[in-house]
């Protein structure tokens, strides 16, 4: 397969779509997070006596039908807000967990559709609910999962492999998934505090979101919208530890750097970054020092979301790709909720406002256990 550069041929995303607590669409999550919003609360899923934490950002009327996941809830508010597209459109679905509350339901001796609980049978189900034709392939990358997603999609547009590509991630607020990170130690009792000085860790959250790439030249012939670009990628794994990741940002920086490369990009052209920024003690470190290499003393904006929404886990990069868009869109960065005592190497660059910029670029990265970090270049659409 010989890969060209999106110079070549330009990666566009065409429609971006999103659930979260916030509601079935993007515009919706948007104003909540320029708004300080913050959907984490006491859950009311399944008990949470015992555990280190008991509250999470999650859909409230997030529901099983039938014996199948709840993934199938996510699934039809999510394809529901797509337009059509081509019918040879190559699926990448991407998930860490996919319908793990199937699991439970097995192992609690509950009527539950086994198939659920693998990737494949929501790769299948997105793949029939959409009439495709293409190819179809599930990417499980720990956190990154959705970035790496979208990453692959661009390589595979990029290349001249393929014209279409779809990416579908989503992740659940799970017990399965909730008593592994309360083992951890890792979730903090009260909401998260990303780049915070305080934060004592992260906050799980759920959601899910879809984004249509295509080659730019059928889009134009299609009249599609230009929501923006994805110029550049980049992943690479510090193999440091199963769930720490490095503390010199090694792995990260990697990711960046390569991404910058193939976006044939420097440094001083990007304008903001979505960042992972979970609040748990050592990653936020270890993405600080990794911005700051990259970016020296530059007081550009650097923001998470996941004071507002949680961590979403392998929804978490397909999320913030849509909200990076909007980002360069609006050219205005939402406040981090959550941060108000910045830890070091946050001053002047993190907020607990919304901050206005000016660019066309914008970085967002995405780290997960095992050591893997990802990062796309992404640059501001045409079309409004």
């Amino acid at each position: 397969m010989e890969i060209r550069k999106t110079g070549t041929i330009n990666v566009w995303v065409t429609d971006a779509v999103t659930v979260t607590p916030f509601g079935d669409n993007l515009n919706d999550l948007w104003l909540a997070l320029l708004a300080g919003k913050s959907a984490i609360r006491p859950l009311q899923r399944f008990a949470v006596e015992g555990y280190h934490a008991g509250i999470a950002s999650w859909i409230e009327d997030l529901v099983k039908i039938d014996n199948r996941s709840m993934c199938h809830f996510l699934i039809e508010h999510l394809l529901g807000q797509l337009g059509p597209m081509p019918a040879n459109t190559l699926l990448i679905t991407a998930t860490t967990k996919s319908g793990i509350d199937n699991l439970e339901r097995i192992r609690r001796c509950a009527p539950a559709a086994p198939a659920d609980v693998l990737p494949g049978g929501l790769l299948e189900e997105v793949h029939r609910q959409l009439g495709l034709t293409g190819e179809c392939i599930n990417i499980s990358a720990a956190c990154a999962s959705s970035t790496i997603a979208l990453a692959q999609g661009a390589e595979l547009i990029a290349s001249g492999y393929t014209n279409s590509v779809l990416v579908c991630c989503m992740d659940l607020v799970t017990e399965f998934v909730f008593s592994g990170f309360s083992s951890l130690l890792a979730l903090a009792a009260g909401p998260c505090r990303p780049f915070d000085r305080d934060r004592n860790g992260l906050s799980l959250g759920e959601g899910a979101a879809a984004l249509l790439l295509m080659n730019g030249e059928l889009a134009r012939q299609e009249s599609r919208s230009h929501l923006g670009t994805i110029l550049g990628w980049g992943a690479a794994n510090d193999a440091t530890h199963i769930t720490a990741p490095a503390r010199d940002g090694c792995g990260l920086r990697q990711a960046v750097l390569k991404a910058l490369d193939i976006a044939g990009r420097h440094a001083d052209e990007i304008a903001a970054v979505c960042a992972h920024g979970t609040g748990s003690v050592y990653n936020d470190l270890m993405e600080l020092n990794a911005l700051n290499q990259i970016f020296g003393n530059r007081r550009l904006p650097i923001f998470s979301i996941k004071g507002s929404i949680g961590h979403t886990l392998g929804a978490a990069g397909g999320i913030e790709a849509a909200v990076g868009l909007r980002t360069l869109s609006e050219q205005m960065a939402p406040p981090t909720v959550g941060f108000s005592n910045p830890e070091i190497g946050a001053e002047n660059k993190v907020s607990f406002q919304p901050s206005t910029f000016s660019g066309d670029c914008l970085l967002t990265t995405n780290s997960g256990f095992g050591g893997i970090n990802a990062a796309l270049i992404l640059e501001k659409g045409s079309l409004q």
